[in-house]
């Protein structure tokens, strides 16, 4: 690829991570506070997931959305308590569970089969061991939703939701 369109096409995009000045930026998430961002980007996710669902397909792409939005509506109550520093999400997938349990958020048993159902399912499904399914995808989403409600309800940060 080196020397190519492609090489071209990694500059340009190095670029536009580069300078970013003059870029317009995504709705909502122009805010400082990260555990809003967190939530909003969970949003954007959920929002996304359910468009695709309805396009009847895209299975994989839903599955996959769903996960990170339960990881981000997670890690927005940790960083909105205090439980977690702006930097720590970049770490890990399942390290938002465990952290979640630790501060009984939810039980260890959950955490554990939360941790275990990413592990199993998510991986499979993204690395094609496994096909994606209509059914897996409906319920993988309404799993992210609940969860997104949930954390919506219990840490009152519906004011700063911004799901359609």
């Amino acid at each position: 690829m080196d020397d190519s369109y492609v090489d071209d096409s990694l500059t340009a995009a190095e670029q536009a991570f580069r300078e970013t000045r003059g870029q317009t930026v995504e709705t909502g998430l122009d805010v400082e506070d990260e555990a809003t961002i967190q939530l909003r980007k969970a949003c954007r996710l959920l929002t996304a997931a359910r468009t695709l669902r309805e396009r009847n397909g895209y299975y994989t792409v839903v599955i996959e959305a769903s996960f990170v939005a339960v990881e981000r509506s997670i890690q927005a109550f940790l960083l909105e308590r205090g439980y977690a520093e702006a930097r720590d999400p970049r770490y890990g997938h399942t390290k938002a569970y465990e952290r979640a349990a630790e501060v009984n958020l939810f039980s260890r048993e959950f955490a554990d089969r939360l941790a275990e159902h990413w592990a199993q399912n998510r991986a499979a499904v993204y690395y094609r061991d496994a096909p994606a399914s209509s059914k897996q995808a409906t319920t993988m989403l309404s799993f992210a939703e609940d969860v997104h409600q949930y954390i919506l309800d219990f840490a009152s940060l519906s004011s700063d939701c911004c799901c359609e």
